[in-house]
Formats: structure tokens, sequence, C-alpha cells
């Protein structure tokens, strides 16, 4: 550990990392030694690179738990360097991939809104020639009730001046009736 600690430190006084304006990242792969037993004592068996995941075996003495590493080597490592949740080096790429997918689907949904929005103004014109139509159909619709209302007027007028005609034809007749001499009618009293 205090060897990476050295190369970090190396590092970052470098001369190359110092340059102004220059982005510079420290390494990923950083790793650790798993030992044959609970301390530094033991010998090495070999290393773990961090991010690797490890089997836990709930054995733990002083600083150390024993571990079974993704090659299958029982062994013990430092119990401050074991995290129970995934490390960045297995979630980058998972990450990556959700926001790959993420941008896909935006993309399509964006695409979507497009096609939407030629839908829209597609549909706003139709409304608007919709619209036309309808109020040209009203105007027609009012003439029209305006031409029957008118019909049904003459109608009652027509009515009216037939009655009056016939109402004046019968008065005549009737004064007519008036002066005409009546026959004169027989006296039953008389014989023949």
């Amino acid at each position: 550990m205090l060897r990476l600690l050295t190369l970090v430190g190396m590092m970052l006084l470098s001369p190359n990392l110092l340059a102004e304006g220059q982005s510079r990242y420290i390494s990923d792969n950083v790793f650790l030694y798993i030992l044959n037993g609970p301390g530094t004592e033991f010998r090495i068996l070999g290393s773990i690179e961090a991010g690797q995941p490890v089997t836990f075996l709930n054995e733990t003495q002083g600083d150390y738990s024993k571990v079974i590493d993704h090659k299958g080597r029982e062994g013990w490592v430092q119990t401050n360097l074991i995290s129970s949740t995934q490390s960045f080096r297995e979630q980058v790429p998972a990450l990556t991939n959700e926001l790959a997918k993420a941008k896909a689907e935006l993309a399509e949904v964006l695409n979507s809104t497009d096609n939407h929005a030629g839908e829209v103004v597609e549909l706003k014109a139709k409304l608007s020639e919709l619209e036309n139509t309808l109020s040209q159909t009203v105007k027609e619709r009012d003439k029209l009730k305006v031409a029957v209302d008118r019909s049904a007027q003459d109608e009652r007028f027509e009515l009216w001046r037939q009655g009056g005609l016939i109402a004046g034809a019968g008065l005549i007749a009737g004064m007519i009736l008036v002066y005409i001499p009546r026959p004169q009618r027989r006296n039953k009293k008389r014989w023949m």
C-alpha cells in the first residue's frame, strides 16, 4: 500500500502533470495483495485488481478478512478494502450501456415528437379548413331559414288574401240576394 502511495505522489509531482491546462487522471489499475494468512508477515498468494468481485467467508482476524477471489484462491485481505457495493469498474460499463439506451430512446422520442409536430400542423390545417366549411354551412343554413320564414309568411298572407276574397265575395253575394225580389208564395187558401 505504501508503494502505491509513493507511486501516486511521484506522479503528482511530475513536471508533465504540473503543466498548466492539461487534464490528467489517476489510473484505475490499482491492486491489493491476497495473503496466505491474516497479516503482512504471511506469504503473498497473488494480487486482486480494484473492483474485482470476491466472496467473503465470514472469518475475520484483526484487520484482515478471509475471502475467495475471482480466480478461486482462498486468502486474506485487509477488511477496510472490502466493500459491499459494486465497484466503479463494474458500474461504469453498465451505466455506459444504460446511457446509450437512454440516448437512443431520447432520439426516438425526439423523432417521434418531430413527427407529431408535423401531424399537429397537418391537423391544424384540416381544422382550419373544416372551420371554414362550417362557417359557410352556417351562413347557408341561415339564408335557408330566412327563406323558409319568408315563404311561411307569404303562405299566411296568401291564405288571408284568399279568405278575404271569399269573405268579400260572400258579402257581395249576400247584399245582392237581399235586393233580388223574392218569388211570391202561393196562398194556400186560394184554390188553384
